[in-house]
């Protein structure tokens, strides 16, 4: 009685860790997937950060004053560089909110859309003067805790391990996750 006792803690431990790790593994695989989605869905959406302009205005610093049509990596300072534009998701945002609904599922019940940050960068390759602004975007996941359901410091005591309860049932943090596409024509302003 006493040996199935020692193998029945030690069992369920085995068990309910796969079963943690598991859910843990599952998170993680569904996030990669499902950023992707939202890097897609937010290149053709309009922007969900205020201040990301909607077309690509000449540079002050130009030398020359280049035709509308001109692409913007055919000289220096043909298009105007307004740098990195960066926010939170935002759930009053109609591109953070839809894209927060193809992410949710993906991730632990607790996390909210804050936990998602959206970067629409200058690049010098990408668009021409007087057209559409098309900016490298990318959104990020940051900041979502795993937290297991298993009593696993309990089971292992049962089975003989000496670790504290808070070393074995810390909550995990989620790796950082990030995917950056070339935006499209960024809906031109409608709403997808």
């Amino acid at each position: 009685m006493v040996e199935f006792a020692m193998v029945l803690a030690l069992l369920l431990l085995i068990i309910f860790g796969l079963i943690d790790f598991g859910r843990l593994a599952f998170h993680i695989v569904t996030a990669e997937r499902s950023m992707q989605i939202a890097a897609r869905v937010a290149a053709v959406r309009p922007p969900a950060c205020a201040g990301v302009p909607s077309i690509h205005r000449r540079s002050a610093s130009a030398s020359s004053t280049p035709e509308f049509g001109t692409n913007c990596n055919a000289g220096s300072d043909i298009c105007a560089d307004v740098g990195t534009i960066t926010c939170n998701g935002d759930s009053g945002n109609d591109t953070a909110w839809e894209i927060w609904r193809l992410v949710q599922g993906s991730l632990p019940v607790d996390a909210d859309i804050s936990a998602l940050r959206f970067s629409y960068a200058f690049d010098p390759d990408l668009g021409f003067l007087g057209g559409p602004y098309v900016p490298m975007v990318t959104v990020e996941l940051d900041n979502v805790t795993f937290e297991f359901i298993s009593p696993l410091s309990a089971l292992a005591a049962l089975a003989g391990a000496t670790a504290t309860s808070t070393e074995i049932d810390a909550d995990i943090t989620l790796p950082s996750m990030s995917v950056s596409l070339p935006g499209e024509d960024l809906a031109m302003g409608e709403t997808g």
